[in-house]
């Protein structure tokens, strides 16, 4: 289904007010389920506390990581064949399952049933972020969808930002309350999706000459959209360093844990506050355009960590900065996997989710070898990659799949569609973008179009 077409007012309170009740309960369960997301956190202090190595720990960290990265690939497929209600249904129910068993395995003699419950936990988790996101991006007026993404954005920083808290007390209590309660949040957002989620069924790929690549055949043979994904794995690499070399930095310096503690509050307040007002400017311009300039500013305020060793006041400005970036870019760049047509957009949002979360666990690892042999250098180095990340982004961004129509529209246009996607196409490849083009336009002719089931039973 195409995002509803309404009126062409503007701005964070139209975007409010215009927001259908579906989606403001997908946004409560992004928000609830956020609120308990202990586990990739508070993991490590929690097996260590069970009485497992640190090494034993590492290892279930990255089992998680792993099942995290592979389970967005997962939610896109589930998508794709169930549809994005039963896939964060089965995903957070089979979530909060393996959350409730992994206290009981958490004994050294238990450690390989322990390894596989926590893969399998991250796989699972994750799987519901591409359904979220194809159902946001479809019901979400056309004109807001991008205020949309904006809003998810805004639900998981605030659900992370209050997360810690909640743990911080819940730990005085009991620490397998941890697991425990996020079972509870999990459980809850698949009760809320099976009560209040439209269903909203996908089409499977319509049928295709003998001998052409459907599925992830498309995305394999799509070389504009390599672009992009490569501009989301090097710009959440750069992303996550403010997490991971800035505290190694700041220590460095001799500066206060509670200088690092400033920075994390000032990018959460200035993330939550901000980020609907700029969206609400930024999404009438360029997609391509939106997605370079943020990316780059972005790569430009981690590279002022460079200055950390003057003071707190260039460590906060260049967070300000940073944060500037990320809120110009983010919204538009998560929101265009979902313009694609219905017969691949799952796919494409999946693995657009998958490349951001492989980045997310690669950084941490990359930072800290790039700490221990360039120092401060690796700041000037994420400010250069930052601008190779948004050249990227500019060359791989369509602005036709933007703009997406009603699928009458489509209907209409398709012929036009085609013609222009072969304009664009480069002569001599081996698939070029005329092909996805083509594909697009027939999805759009036939039956290939998402539907939505009224009411909100099954």
């Amino acid at each position: 289904m195409n995002a509803i077409r309404t009126d062409s007012r503007t701005g964070v309170f139209a975007a409010l007010r215009q927001t259908p009740r579906p989606v403001v309960y997908l946004l409560i369960g992004v928000l609830v389920n956020q609120l308990g997301a202990f586990v990739q956190t508070f993991l490590v202090l929690y097996l260590t506390h069970r009485e497992f190595s640190v090494g034993q720990a590492g290892l279930a960290l990255t089992a998680y990581s792993a099942g995290a990265v592979f389970g967005t690939m997962l939610g896109g497929e589930l998508t794709h064949r169930l549809g994005p209600r039963s896939t964060i249904i089965a995903a957070m129910t089979g979530s909060a399952a393996l959350l409730t068993v992994i206290p009981l395995l958490a004994t050294p003699g238990r450690f390989a049933a322990l390894l596989v419950a926590v893969g399998a936990a991250g796989l699972v988790t994750q799987s519901y972020r591409p359904a979220a996101a194809l159902l946001l991006g479809d019901l979400m007026p056309e004109e807001h969808r991008v205020m949309g993404f904006s809003m998810m954005r805004i639900a998981l920083n605030a659900g992370a930002a209050l997360a810690p808290l909640i743990a911080a007390a819940v730990i005085l209590i009991d620490w397998n309350l941890l697991l425990w309660l996020d079972a509870a949040s999990a459980l809850t957002y698949a009760v809320l999706a099976l009560l209040l989620l439209p269903n909203v069924a996908t089409v499977r790929d319509a049928p295709e000459p003998t001998g052409e690549r459907t599925g992830y055949g498309v995305i394999l043979r799509d070389r504009r959209y390599h672009l992009f994904l490569a501009s989301v794995l090097v710009g959440s690499i750069i992303y996550v360093q403010y997490t991971v070399a800035l505290p190694l930095n700041i220590t460095a310096d001799g500066h206060s844990t509670g200088l690092y503690s400033a920075v994390l509050v000032t990018a959460s307040v200035v993330l939550i506050l901000c980020e609907l007002k700029i969206t609400s400017y930024v999404k009438h311009l360029r997609p391509p355009l939106v997605g370079a300039v943020g990316t780059a500013i972005m790569g430009l305020g981690v590279a002022g960590y460079s200055f950390a060793g003057h003071g707190a006041a260039p460590i906060l400005l260049a967070t300000v900065v940073f944060v500037l970036g990320v809120m110009i870019n983010g919204p538009t760049m998560f929101a265009y996997p979902s313009t694609f047509p219905a017969p691949v957009k799952a796919r494409y949002i999946g693995t657009h989710q998958a490349t951001f979360g492989l980045g997310m666990a690669l950084g941490p690892t990359l930072g800290v070898l790039a700490w221990e042999r360039l120092g401060t250098g690796i700041w000037p180095l994420c400010g250069a990659l930052g601008l190779f990340a948004a050249w990227c982004a500019y060359a791989g961004i369509r602005e036709n799949h933007i703009a997406n129509t009603s699928a009458a529209e489509a209907s209409e246009k398709a012929d036009a569609t085609r013609d222009i996607e072969v304009s664009d196409a480069e002569p001599g490849t081996e698939a070029s973008d005329a092909e996805l083009g083509t594909d697009a336009s027939d999805a759009a002719t036939g039956t290939a179009v998402s539907t939505v089931t009224s009411g909100t039973g099954a």
